[in-house]
């Protein structure tokens, strides 16, 4: 019986067989298909997403009344170097050395901008707000007349206004070789403006300016939607320096 039993096994493991031959292969077209969503990113796109400066609505107070915003960042030895520093020792004081600052983040219009505007926050910043923000704006005297002329026209609460310049100011990164400038140094605006671009990946030319101070290295101003993305501004981007030659002042 055990003998009949193993011809019987063996016969059907041979029609298995047979029946296997005759299936389809799995030819490449019967494979699923990887989609974008399912494969990794590139380093480059993981970098450029990585770099990309965009600002996100959920995240950044949104102004209204107003088509852009300027970032001005100011060279604080140009300032300190001149008439207009009077006896600002919050910023100019023998002890301070500061480089970039923030000037000022301007709402702006595609022509001209508003300035001045009625607020119900009031004309004084508050010592508790004006701290969070004197580090990169060195002085309550700048912090209130900021608020004043600028400020008071984006649409947002104070502290939300001060808020949204911590995150501008973040958003920018400053070329190393000109983060801290230990002697007087000449170069071209055109030099400065293309260090900015190839410090922030996706900044078009058209979307920053570099003014100077008679001969000397004055700000760079960068444009900014609502959202903090980059966003060209022909008419900021007109007001560039024409020189061919700048000084930079150093930092000490």
């Amino acid at each position: 019986m055990g003998r009949y039993t193993g011809f019987v096994a063996f016969g059907l493991m041979l029609a298995a067989a047979a029946v296997y031959s005759f299936l389809p292969a799995d030819t490449p077209a019967d494979r699923p298909i990887p989609t974008a969503s399912s494969e990794a990113p590139s380093s480059q796109a993981q970098s450029d997403k990585r770099q990309a400066p965009t600002g996100s609505e959920s995240n950044v107070p949104q102004g209204r009344g107003f088509d852009f915003y300027v970032l001005a960042l100011s060279w604080s030895p140009t300032f300190c170097n001149s008439e207009a520093a009077g006896r600002n020792r919050e910023q100019c004081g023998e002890d301070k050395d500061f480089g970039w600052v923030v000037h000022g983040l301007w709402p702006q219009n595609e022509s001209g901008w508003p300035e001045n505007c009625p607020t119900s926050e009031g004309d004084r910043v508050p010592q508790r707000i004006g701290r969070s923000v004197i580090d990169i704006m060195p002085s309550m005297g700048l912090i209130g007349h900021q608020w004043r002329k600028h400020g008071s026209c984006s649409g947002l609460a104070m502290s939300d206004y001060f808020s949204l310049v911590r995150q501008a100011y973040d958003t920018i990164r400053i070329p190393g070789e000109l983060s801290d400038v230990d002697s007087q140094s000449r170069t071209s605006p055109q030099a400065v403006e293309a260090a900015f671009i190839r410090s922030n990946p996706g900044l078009p030319r058209s979307a920053v300016a570099v003014t100077c101070d008679r001969e000397r290295i004055d700000e760079v101003r960068i444009c900014l939607d609502r959202s903090l993305g980059f966003r060209a501004c022909p008419e900021v981007d007109s007001r560039s320096c024409r020189r061919s030659e700048i000084t930079i002042p150093p930092t000490r």
